[in-house]
């Protein structure tokens, strides 16, 4: 059975898509960051990140002791290989899927998330403060990630070609961000497709099964510096 330690989170979907995609058995752990819940390794599986997604793979592959994963790609990859499934073992073909994994993990996360944040947050935490320029700086990047993957995706059904774990990873940030579809009509189309199939509509269903609204302390302020009634709500 693997633990899949979670909150709502790009990041997180990902990972629970593709736990859903390969009919891998699990159970969601949630953990509260508005209580702070991330920064104690216990509640993590032993992370020393402070972060989710983490996983606990209480039957790994090597017949040894309970493993803990932590950070996104890393977990993508894990599950690929424990599954057999999403991750070609052929060299080119793999290399293909690592590339869009790795190009996901350093650009789309980090950039949109610094965007988002810019976006909804910034003007709450610092009011007053002139953010024309970084919110300028990360929608132009952000406008250029998006046209990296329209061009690919139109001589592409997929971005390493078969549906991957690459695909996994970048649904839930380009599902959470506006990508402009009318003026992206490849991106749009990969992104419906994916959207509709079985395994991802139900990831979603679980996501929202719970609403957690960021909140903000002197510790949590580090990592999570979202303002907001902090709370862990059943949504029905």
């Amino acid at each position: 059975m693997i633990e899949l330690y979670y909150s709502s989170s790009p990041n997180v979907l990902k990972v629970m898509i593709a736990l859903e995609e390969m009919g891998l058995d699990h159970v969601l752990r949630f953990v509260d960051l508005s209580k702070g819940e991330q920064f104690d390794p216990a509640k993590l599986a032993g992370s020393p990140t402070a972060k989710v997604p983490v996983i606990r793979d209480d039957r790994p592959g090597d017949g040894g002791a309970p493993l803990t994963v932590f950070e996104s790609g890393a977990i993508m990859e894990y599950l690929a290989a424990k599954a057999g499934r999403l991750l070609p073992t052929a060299p080119r073909e793999r290399i293909e899927v690592m590339q869009w994994l790795n190009w996901q993990v350093a650009n789309l996360g980090p950039i949109g998330g610094q965007f988002w944040h810019f976006e909804r947050f910034a003007d709450r935490l610092e009011p007053g403060t002139d953010f024309t320029y970084p919110r300028r700086r990360y929608r132009r990047m952000l406008n250029a990630i998006w046209d990296v993957m329209n061009r690919r995706l139109a001589e592409a059904e997929f971005l390493a070609g078969a549906y991957s774990i690459a695909d996994i990873a970048c649904i839930p940030w380009v599902r959470y961000l506006d990508f402009a579809p009318s003026e992206r009509p490849a991106l749009a189309r990969w992104h419906d497709a994916i959207s509709a199939r079985p395994a991802v509509e139900r990831a979603y269903r679980k996501s929202a099964a719970f609403k957690t609204e960021y909140g903000r302390n002197e510790r949590q302020g580090v990592a999570y510096p979202f303002e907001g009634l902090a709370r862990h709500t059943l949504v029905s």
